[in-house]
């Protein structure tokens, strides 16, 4: 079953964002087969709101919690807080799994 990881980065930390987004990209190119969904979160006016949506194709926390620990956001300890749990796939593109 997949599992939503969201991330809260710290605050003043947008530089490091910055910084490090094309090695993080490059791993989310790496693991594009796990990735059902992910992306930036936004405010609004579509600026950054500190932090991602992750939803990964993988059977286990400790699995979720793995592919976490590789991103490169967190290897530069980016993130404040990462909360994960289940997600149970209901509809994607307009698709009922249930």
């Amino acid at each position: 079953m997949p599992f939503l990881i969201e991330t809260f980065d710290k605050p003043g930390h947008a530089h490091v964002r910055a910084r490090e987004r094309d090695v993080h990209l490059a791993f989310l190119e790496d693991n594009k087969a796990l990735l059902l969904a992910c992306g930036a979160k936004l405010n609004d006016d579509g600026s950054s709101a500190g932090g991602g949506i992750y939803i990964v194709d993988v059977e286990t926390r400790e699995e979720a919690e793995q592919f976490i620990a590789q991103d490169p956001f967190w290897k530069v300890e980016l993130f404040e807080r990462v909360s994960i749990v289940r997600w149970r796939k209901a509809y994607v593109d307009g698709t009922c799994y249930l």
